[in-house]
Parts: structure tokens; sequence; C-alpha cells
């Protein structure tokens, strides 16, 4: 019902028509008045509703969403394929995860390292094909943002991996191949040598690679004379 629901209002099916009443909701989709309840409730804690008295429940402007709710992101990203939110959401990478894997050069225990070495080992792996490309490239970020030590950071890895599966998935389309594992080693051998500067300079080096991706992707081509 969330799903179905949160959907719906992302990819406009709602904008239109007033949006229904629980009553309505519940008849629509045969299920309990409790249920519908709830789910209207959950989106309004994610921005997409209000629900007031004597009001109703009124879709909220787009502005007002969670954009870091992993499901409305999702959501986001489902709808008609944007190169705008790709680009926003790198240059939020951008703001986050050189400075992350700057404080893992410096914070990060044994453990923490061996999780990035895995992701790496991964990412190798994805190349031979004996592993999944996109699961690894994540898996590689995901670690980097675990040992920061920084529990905003860290809380900031479910929006990683959920908006890069569709980033990596549009880059590597153009690229016609998938992550340079040699860039991305860069980042883990400067964490290694305990090297705050290297690595966040790695780091930014990979998603700047990506901006440019995506720039590029919006010039149209020449046409030819």
């Amino acid at each position: 019902m969330l799903d179905a629901l949160g959907r719906a209002i992302v990819i406009g099916s709602y904008d239109s028509r007033i949006f229904p009443t629980e009553a309505e909701l519940a008849k629509q989709h045969g299920v309990s008045r409790s249920v519908t309840h709830e789910a209207v409730k959950m989106l309004t804690a994610k921005g997409l509703l209000s629900a007031r008295p004597r009001q109703g429940t009124t879709i909220q402007p787009s502005t007002s969403w969670n954009l870091f709710d992993t499901d409305v992101l999702r959501w986001l990203l489902e709808r008609k394929f944007s190169v705008d939110l790709l680009r926003h959401f790198n240059q939020l990478r951008v703001a986050i995860e050189p400075e992350a894997a700057a404080l893992a050069a410096m914070f990060s225990d044994e453990r923490q390292r061996q999780e990035i070495d895995a992701g790496l080992a991964r990412m190798e792996a994805a190349d031979e094909g004996h592993d999944n490309a996109l699961d690894a490239d994540i898996a590689f970020h995901v670690a980097i943002l675990r040992a920061s030590g920084n529990p905003f950071f860290m809380q900031f890895r479910d929006v990683v991996a959920t908006a890069l599966r569709t980033s990596i998935q549009f880059t590597n389309r153009i690229k016609g191949r998938t992550a340079s594992v040699s860039d991305h080693a860069a980042v883990r051998d400067a964490i290694a040598r305990q090297h705050p500067e290297g690595a966040r300079v790695a780091m930014k080096k990979i998603i700047a690679d990506v901006l440019d991706l995506i720039e590029t992707a919006e010039i149209p081509p020449k046409r030819s004379r």
C-alpha cells in the first residue's frame, strides 16, 4: 500500500485530481481503514502528504519531500529518468564522500580497512565476471562511509546505495565499461597509508569523473554537414 501510493504520488498520478480520502483508498485497494491510515501516516512523515483536520489529505510540493528517505529517492529514480537528479545526487556525494575517505584514513580500524579491501576485491572480481559490478562498487563506497567513524556519514550509506545503483548504470552505459578499479584502488591505498589528503583527492576524482560524464551526456551531438 505504501509503495503503491508513494510511487503514484511521485510519478504524478494525482497531479490532475484530488487525492482520495482514506475511505476511498481503502475501497480502491481492498484493504482495511487501519492499513490505509498507517500508509497515509508514513507518507506524511516522508513529506509527501499533509493530513489536517477539516482540510483533508493533500499532496505536498516536491520541495517538501524527504529526499534522504530511501523510499522517496527510489520512487524518484523509478519515474522518468532525470539527468538533473543524478547531477544533484553526485554534487551531494562530492560534499560527503571525499571527507568520509579522509576521515577513514585518519580513524579507521583494521576491520574497517578490511571491509574496504573486500569491496575493492569484489570490484576486481566483477571485472573478471565473477561478481556483480553494481553491488561491488556500492559495497566499496558504503565501506568507506562506515570507516569514517562519523555517524552522520554512516547514515548516508542507504542513500548512497539506493542512488548509486541508478547513477552507476547510467555512467557505465555512457563509458561502455564498469568503474575504474585503479581509481578506487587509489582511494583504498591512501586510506591504508593513513593519508587523509590523498584519500580525499582520490575520491573527489572518482565523483568528478562521474559529473563530467553527466555533463557530456547532456551536450547534444553536432550535426554533420
